[in-house]
């Protein structure tokens, strides 16, 4: 399991990889997962769990209120006696297991939502999950032992968020992807300025590392070449 640490010893480790990524915080007092996997991944999140000695998780961050990153949320609380927490405008999909649909930032995604608009509940659906805690703008972590916090950082969906760790790491859900060559921009997202205002929001911080639910790890340079393009192509518009 693919690991970085902070400057000061807190450790992310990447439980799972592949259709999502699902990441475990770890310090001497407490266990933090953020996102879940979609539900057939669940198998494989027990058998890393368990190998790694996890018998409880103090707090489960939901990035959104996707299938593929909450799908497993009801599971988790169960089982490991978790905390909830996820943005209050994504509140009422957690608790009634439907799915935000995804907009298309490209002609594949948006020919791929066009197709399955129809069928997209019935196919993305999940188990509703009851959540414990909600915010608006930003929610600390020092209560669990880390110097970080949750910001709001919409665009993907209204109720994206990050999470920020000794402001060295974030882990940003779907504000960024990780799988495209020279592009941290995503194929779906409900409101793309709003994503490149968000980008500005994470730059904000002096993270080297953004860390997304899906492909590889973005450095900085990268993330800040693709901000100021688009921000420099806006306003040529």
């Amino acid at each position: 399991m693919k690991t970085w640490s902070t400057s000061t010893g807190n450790k992310v480790i990447q439980i799972l990889s592949g259709r999502s990524n699902v990441f475990l915080l770890a310090n001497n007092q407490s266990r933090i997962l953020i996102d879940t996997g979609p539900g057939s991944m669940w198998t494989a999140l027990q058998r890393r769990l368990d190998r790694l000695q996890i018998r409880q998780v103090d707090l489960l961050i939901l990035t959104h209120s996707h299938f593929d990153h909450a799908a497993n949320a009801a599971r988790i609380k169960e089982k490991y006696k978790a905390r909830v927490i996820i943005h209050q405008t994504e509140t009422k999909y957690l608790a009634s297991g439907d799915n935000i649909l995804p907009v298309g930032t490209n002609i594949v995604a948006k020919f791929l939502v066009k197709t399955i608009a129809k069928q997209f509940n019935s196919i993305a659906g999940y188990s509703p999950c009851d959540y414990d805690i909600t915010f608006d703008y930003s929610f600390e972590l020092t209560d669990y032992g880390f110097n970080g916090y949750l910001v709001h950082t919409p665009g993907h969906t209204q109720g994206s968020i990050s999470v920020i760790i000794d402001n060295e790491i974030a882990l940003v859900g779907d504000t960024m992807f990780g799988i495209f060559w020279g592009t941290v921009f995503p194929p779906f997202a409900s409101d793309q300025n709003l994503l490149i205002k968000s980008w500005g929001k994470l730059l904000e911080t002096r993270c080297r590392l953004f860390i997304p639910s899906h492909g590889s790890a973005n450095k900085r340079h990268l993330v800040e070449k693709d901000y100021s393009g688009r921000i420099s192509a806006k306003r040529q518009v």
